[in-house]
This record gives structure tokens, C-alpha cells and sequence, in this order.
């Protein structure tokens, strides 16, 4: 079964996906004549112009502008800013942030389109609660059998791959790091997680928006202030860090070796694969949160959304990536002096995973103790955080799906699974969370085809 799914997440991630989603990046930026670019700026003001850590309390018919965002940003950044960069750079070199980067530029506009479309076609029940998400464009899309296929099969994909197995790979993490740091057995940390999400779960989404309001702004600052700290220790060597992550997007050869087709093909297929799934546009999670905004237009929400992507991988990933590279790949880190054929001898020798690349770069500036506990408390934030939008969003879904009636199922399943994630680990699991995640976007990005005309509209007006 693992190789069975692993083959088809290959096949998705190498080939499908990243021609799929590359491509509709690409034609929405050209649609909207780079409203990523043109509406940055009134972006970051519908985003922060009237910040406030008290916002709707998303019992009035939606949620303020900023807690859309922040309920997004808390599904974007999670362990794959930590774990998924240090693999990208670890398989394809440091030249793979500069295609983590690029992809985040088109993904912006991606984003943007999600955003629109989830306004435009969200509803509201007879108890004024809104529910939006693809499910709903898809069915405006194509609003026969076909849609109804479509809408089931993501609903289907979304429940298993963010409500279920979603939660439960990034409680692992939790459980894992935080055994690791503290030496807390793994069972209590489950325990404490899944209480904690028990009672936000219990207080709907106006719970969900009151938490991650406060909680990404401080788990922002938290990590920034960390990396920073490594980054001053390291200033000497930003100059060079920033130059090899420019010299091997495009020479990766001379670093990872091989011919420069097949080293190029890897930077780039790691860059864009982590790059995707990092800030998740184009998957079709964050719009099931920029649907509860209440906005003027929906365009405003589209420009708020640019921003969660940039936050994700302009700023979390990009510290991620800084630290890695100052630290190991450039002066008198284990692999700075490493080429070619050479390059697989000097990683394994040196023991470095995408698992402790982090720990091991913060504790080249400090200790092995202090490296743990802090990539076991920011990932204490990030995944947890992502557990709870994920499981807001497969929840809407399996409403869709079933009915309101059945959604206390849906839960009691949800923090079952959470608790199961912190004590055991299982790469099949992960896998499949791979697989359904990937299978997402197919529906989505169809759908985000078929409107294209009304997100234009938008992005024009």
C-alpha cells in the first residue's frame, strides 16, 4: 500500500501538479495584469489598516478581515516551514528557495482567484451562519452531475486529508519534538492537545477566530525573534548565504551533482513541490476561511489573501531557509565545503535529516538543548494552530457532505485522531495525507478555470 501511494504522489507532485498549479499561477497573473504586484500595497491595508486582536466574534453573519487571514495563515504555516524547507534544501540544494520563491509570486495570484470566488459564492443558513468553500464554486461552476462529482470528490479528499489525516501527521510532530525537548512521553502531550482543541472545536468558529487572532501573531514573532538571533550571530555571512541560494537554483549541478538537466530537475521539482504545499495555494483549504470575511467587495478579501501567501513564504519559510544555509551550507558549516559527487558523502557522514536540520542550525550558535526546545515550541505553535484550521475546514466540508446532524461525529473522529497522531507514527499516514492533499487541488484548480471570468472581473473593478 505505502508503495502503491507513494508512486502516485510522485507521479502527481513531479509531473501533474506542478505543470497544473505553475500554469494557473501563471495565467492568473496574466489575467489580472499582475494583481499581485498592482494591489500589494492595498493588500497589506485591508490586511492591517484596522488591526485589532478583538475582531467580529463570528456570531453576527462573519468574521473581521483579519481573522479570515489569520485563520489562514494558521493552515499555512505549519510543519512544512520547518521540516519542508530543510528537505528541499537538503534534496535539491539551497537553489530551491529561489523556486519557493517564484512559485509563491504566481501562487499570490492563485490565492487571489480562491479568495474572490469563495465570496462570491458563499451562503448563509436560516441560523446566519456562512459556509463557503470550493465546494461551492464548483457547483456554480458547473452546476450539473459533473459539478456534483467534483464538489463530493474534494469534500471527500478535504475531510480525510485535513480533518483526519492532517491533524493527526501534525500532532506527531508535536508529540515527537516535545518528547524529544522536554521528555515529556508523548501520550501527555496527546492528552493536553487534544483538550485544548476539544474546547476550541466546542466553540465554533467564533473560538477558532479568537485563538488564531492572537496566537499567529505571537508564534510569528516567537519564531522571527529566534531566527533573527541566528541571523545576527551569522551576519557575516548573510552576503554569501543570499548569493549560493542565487548561484544554485541555476547551477545546482555543482553543489548536488549529476548532469544539469537532472540536478536542475530536482531544484526546481523541491522548490515547487515544498513551495505549494507550503503556502497552499491552489489546494483549496485557506478558502473555506476568506469565505466568513464580511467585506466591502470581494476583491478586498482577494488582496488580503496575497498576503497570507507572502507572510508564509516571503517571511516564515525564507527565515527557515536563512538560518539553514548561514549555518550549514556557507564560512565553517559541515557542508560548505562540499561539491559534486562529494556532497551525498558529506551529508551522510554529518548526520543531518530534514528533521534536525533546524535544531542543528540554531545549536551551531548556541546549545543541542536550546536548538529542541525551540523548534519544539515554535512547532508547538505551528502545528497545533494548523490543527485547528484544518479541522475547521474538514468540517465544513463534512457538513456539506452529511448534514449538520452529523457533524458531532465528525468531531468525536477528529480528536480521536489527534490523540492517535502524538503516540505513533506511521509513514503510510503521511503518505496518504500527501496523496488527498494532492488530490484537492484537481477539483479546485478545474473550478478556478471555469470562473476565471468572474476573477477577472474582480481584479479589473
Amino acid at each position: 500500500m505505502l508503495q502503491v501511494v507513494s508512486f502516485i504522489n510522485e507521479y502527481l507532485s513531479d509531473y501533474v501538479l506542478i505543470f497544473l498549479l505553475v500554469g494557473t499561477g501563471l495565467f492568473f497573473t496574466i489575467r489580472t495584469k499582475f494583481v499581485q504586484i498592482r494591489c500589494f500595497g492595498e493588500g497589506w491595508k485591508n490586511a492591517f489598516g484596522k488591526f485589532s486582536l478583538h475582531g467580529g466574534n463570528g456570531k453576527q453573519g462573519g468574521l473581521s478581515s483579519f481573522q479570515s487571514l489569520s485563520a489562514a495563515v494558521a493552515a499555512q504555516v505549519g510543519t512544512g516551514n520547518i521540516v519542508g524547507a530543510s528537505g528541499a534544501i537538503l534534496i535539491g540544494g539551497p537553489g530551491a528557495i529561489f523556486w519557493m520563491w517564484l512559485i509563491a509570486f504566481f501562487g499570490m495570484a492563485t490565492i487571489y482567484a480562491e479568495a474572490v470566488l469563495a465570496q462570491e459564492t458563499r451562503i448563509t443558513d436560516d441560523n446566519k451562519v456562512i459556509h463557503g468553500g470550493p465546494v461551492y464554486y464548483i457547483k456554480k461552476a458547473f452546476p450539473n452531475y459533473f459539478g456534483t462529482f467534483l464538489s463530493v470528490f474534494f469534500a471527500i479528499a478535504c475531510v480525510v486529508s485535513l480533518g483526519f489525516m492532517g491533524c493527526m501527521v501534525q500532532a506527531n510532530s508535536i508529540g515527537e519534538t516535545c518528547e524529544q525537548a522536554f521528555n515529556v512521553p508523548s501520550y501527555i502531550v496527546g492528552i493536553f492537545i487534544a483538550l485544548a482543541a476539544l474546547f476550541i472545536f466546542i466553540g465554533g468558529v467564533s473560538r477558532l477566530a479568537q485563538v488564531t487572532e492572537k496566537l499567529v501573531p505571537l508564534m510569528a514573532i516567537l519564531y522571527l525573534a529566534g531566527s533573527l538571533g541566528v541571523l545576527i550571530c551569522r551576519i557575516n555571512y548573510l552576503p554569501e548565504t543570499f548569493g549560493v541560494i542565487f548561484k544554485y537554483a541555476f547551477l545546482p549541478e555543482a553543489l548536488i551533482g549529476g548532469g544539469i538537466g537532472h540536478a536542475l530537475k530536482t531544484a526546481i521539482s523541491q522548490g515547487v513541490k515544498r513551495g505549494l504545499f507550503s503556502n497552499e495555494a491552489g489546494m483549496g483549504s485557506t478558502p473555506h476561511a476568506h469565505a466568513l470575511a464580511n467585506v466591502a467587495t470581494p476583491h478586498v478579501q482577494g488582496t488580503v489573501a496575497m498576503i497570507g501567501v507572502f507572510i508564509d513564504t516571503a517571511v516564515v519559510l525564507t527565515m527557515t531557509a536563512l538560518v539553514i544555509i548561514s549555518t550549514v551550507y556557507v564560512g565553517d558549516g559541515p557542508l560548505a565545503a562540499a561539491t559534486g559527487a562529494t556532497y551525498k558523502e558529506f551529508l551522510a557522514n554529518s548526520g543531518l535529516t530534514q528533521t534536525n536540520l533546524v535544531q542543528y542550525a540554531i545549536a551551531s550558535v548556541s546549545s543541542t538543548a536550546i536548538g529542541n526546545i525551540f523548534v519544539a515550541v515554535c512547532l508547538l505553535f505551528f502545528a497545533f494552530s494548523t490543527i485547528l484550521s484544518w479541522n475547521y475546514f474538514g468540517k465544513i466540508n463534512f457538513h456539506y457532505l452529511f448534514g449538520s446532524k452529523m457533524v458531532i461525529i465528525y468531531s468525536i473522529l477528529a480528536i480521536g485522531f489527534i490523540f492517535i497522531g502524538t503516540t505513533m507514527k506511521s509513514d503510510l499516514v503521511w503518505a496518504l495525507q500527501d496523496m488527498f492533499n494532492q488530490l484537492m487541488v484537481l477539483p479546485n484548480v478545474i473550478a478556478l478555470w471555469a470562473l476565471s471570468t468572474i476573477v477577472c472581473k474582480s481584479a479589473r473593478n
